[in-house]
């Protein structure tokens, strides 16, 4: 995949990428994950956790998880603000989805908070189905959507 600032590319994470995971975590959310959730999430999920690079800048990243009932779970994903809107998330998405496929997993699941209209319509745009609403889900009260997507 090309930008108009170089080539882009998706690959697994590495422990040498973390710094650069919790500068991207940083600059894409109100409340980030502590980077001691990200370093879990890298020690425990790091078969499905993917990073976006432009021009070897860490832009994004994506993280997944197979769950207990056999569906894959699309714990978190984040692109840089400034590197938005050029097909990068859609990239780290295909990545983690292609992964779920491989593993033979036939439905993915997220939440999104109902207040992030882009991440909803990013997720639509996948195909993506809310199918509940998760009342009080977030630690600060506020409600998600919960997703669905067949494989």
């Amino acid at each position: 995949m090309t930008t108009n600032r170089g080539h882009v590319t998706i690959r697994r994470a590495l422990f040498s990428d973390f710094d650069k995971i919790v500068e991207v975590e940083a600059s894409s959310f109100k409340r980030p994950y502590p980077p001691t959730l990200l370093f879990s999430l890298l020690r425990l999920h790091g078969d499905m956790f993917y990073v976006a690079l432009a021009d070897d800048e860490t832009v994004g990243y994506v993280v997944g998880a197979k769950r207990r009932d056999g569906s894959g779970h699309v714990i978190s994903i984040a692109v840089r603000p400034e590197w938005r809107r050029r097909g990068i998330g859609t990239k780290l998405m295909e990545a983690l989805l292609d992964d779920f496929k491989k593993r033979g997993l036939r439905k993915v699941v997220l939440e999104v908070a109902v207040s992030n209209r882009e991440a909803i319509a990013f997720y639509e745009h996948l195909g993506f189905k809310t199918t509940a609403l998760l009342k009080g889900y977030y630690p600060w009260g506020e409600d998600a959507y919960f997703m669905t997507k067949e494989l």
